[in-house]
């Protein structure tokens, strides 16, 4: 039988995990992949990072992001061998919900367009590619 699939807040503790968990989803690196800047995202209030847990070992995370006007996500990230099982939705339901609690009426996400599997999973959602919008970033 299937291990449960636990849906809770990440911790500090959980942030190596989350970082190897990044590695081996395949999502893009960035600067910000650190464990002081994940630390950061944890200890704020205007951002939440949620994990899902099977069998002890973290398979999944979101982050969520309410900049007071509007909801973010990013990192939405399921560990390869643990696809197809439900999880990236159960952890967007709650992001959602706990955006929606604070006060977020829409709410955009990042997403990787060189991964199919990622592209594909937001096509199935009730989210809409945006055709205006470009996003432009810089390292600072």
């Amino acid at each position: 039988m299937a291990d449960e699939i636990i849906i809770r807040r990440c911790s500090e503790a959980d942030i190596e995990s989350v970082l190897e968990l990044w590695r081996v989803a395949d999502a893009t690196a960035s600067v910000t992949d650190t464990s002081q800047d994940l630390r950061a995202v944890v200890d704020s209030e205007l951002s939440s990072i949620l994990i899902a847990e099977s069998g002890g070992r973290i398979v999944g995370s979101i982050i969520g992001a309410f900049n007071g006007w509007r909801g973010n996500i990013y990192r939405l990230a399921v560990h390869p061998d643990q696809r197809r099982r439900g999880i990236a939705r159960r952890l967007l339901s709650e992001v959602e919900e706990w955006l929606r609690g604070q006060g977020a009426k829409r709410v955009g996400a990042v997403v990787e367009k060189d991964h199919p599997w990622a592209t594909g999973f937001w096509d199935s959602t009730e989210f809409q590619l945006e055709p205006l919008d470009l996003r432009y970033v810089r390292d600072l």
